[in-house]
């Protein structure tokens, strides 16, 4: 059962503090393992935390100064020894010895005086299970660190992907400004806009910002309006305001119903950005809460945008003056409490459009 030639040599801590007892392990032991030796505790923990650690110990617990309790306490506390087993070989064969023994972290409990055969099975059968235990332990860290790679890889996609997408919305929104000869930061600030009164309003950061990300896209339906109408200089004719109000519902199709949230975001404000509070607006004349809360926040932030710009029809008005309109539309074109909010904001929308100027070019 323990031919020489075919077992392992793996190496055994015997710690006892009588040398007879050391010796009758070494006599038994010997010709299969290489063996080690501790007459103390003390010792016994070197030996464990050496280089060259054992594959198995055999504690005696009756020693003076440390017992063998307290050194596989030790052994058991310490992360560089805790996985080696550990054998108590004693003279006490109570029952509360022996679970003492196992509460504190033994795999087996062998009574003096030992018997060979007994010996031999119990350190063969605990260091080939240790082993297994290893192997199995060194398996799930593999595992572990493959998931943990994909998962990472995965994460920097995603992370990539969505940056991906919103610079695509970026763009898109950059593109309508182009057709409708609006300034080019329009579509910054009022996505700045948007995000802080979503603040102000009590929605959570990832929220806000993924409605300043989704607001580029509120305006994305000007595509499918001609130039004729969409750039003319003057006042429009009744017949022309009725094309430029379909652009609402043409940019909620060029969107469409898709799985990402920022797109689904994108679309309910494209619908939803002319609608008012009154339920005056366009395209579906909704009223009041009815409105989804985006398309709310981006009426806001969009009509304030485009009363401080300059444009082919209009002077720039004053932050002022704009100001004052949003807060006398409050309960008119805009929802009150967001009214009441941004006009609150003077020290944010400063700094906005300190940050975002319009090129001169």
């Amino acid at each position: 059962m323990n031919n020489p030639e075919k077992t392992p040599r793996k190496t055994i801590l015997v710690v006892d503090d009588t040398t007879e007892n050391i010796d009758v392990m070494k006599g038994i032991l010997s010709p299969y393992y290489k063996i080690q030796a501790a007459k103390d505790g003390k010792l016994a923990i070197m030996i464990a935390k050496s280089a060259n650690k054992p594959s198995l110990i055999l504690l005696d617990i009756m020693m003076p100064g440390m017992d063998g309790y307290e050194v596989c306490k030790t052994l058991k506390e310490d992360e560089q020894t805790r996985d080696i087993p550990i054998l108590f070989v004693t003279a006490k064969s109570g029952v509360e010895d022996e679970t003492k023994g196992f509460d504190l972290g033994a795999v087996d409990y062998l009574v003096k005086p030992v018997s060979q055969p007994v010996v031999l099975a119990r350190v063969k059968t605990h260091i080939e299970m240790n082993a297994q235990r290893m192997l199995l332990d060194d398996q799930k860290k593999l595992l572990e660190d493959q998931v943990a790679k994909r998962t990472e890889q995965l994460l920097k996609r995603n992370v990539e992907l969505e940056v991906t997408r919103i610079e695509v919305i970026n763009q898109l929104g950059r593109a309508v400004e182009y057709r409708d000869n609006e300034t080019g930061m329009h579509v910054a600030r009022m996505s700045c806009f948007a995000q802080i009164l979503a603040l102000k309003a009590g929605v959570g950061e990832a929220q806000a910002e993924l409605i300043n990300h989704a607001a580029p896209m509120h305006d994305i339906g000007k595509i499918g309006i001609p130039d004729k109408i969409l750039l003319k200089p003057g006042k429009l004719t009744q017949e022309e305001f009725a094309v430029i109000k379909k652009h609402p519902i043409i940019g909620h199709k060029i969107i469409g119903k898709q799985s990402a949230d920022i797109l689904n975001l994108g679309a309910e404000m494209a619908l939803t950005h002319h609608e008012k509070w009154n339920g005056e607006g366009y395209p579906n004349g909704l009223k009041g809460e009815d409105i989804p809360f985006a398309g709310r926040l981006i009426a806001v932030g969009d009509v304030f945008e485009a009363l401080i710009s300059v444009r082919p029809y209009k002077k720039a008005w004053s932050v002022d003056d704009a100001l004052a309109y949003i807060s006398q539309e409050a309960g008119g074109h805009f929802d009150p409490n967001l009214a009441r909010l941004f006009t609150g904001m003077r020290s944010e929308i400063e700094e906005i459009l300190d940050m975002y100027k319009d090129n001169p070019e």
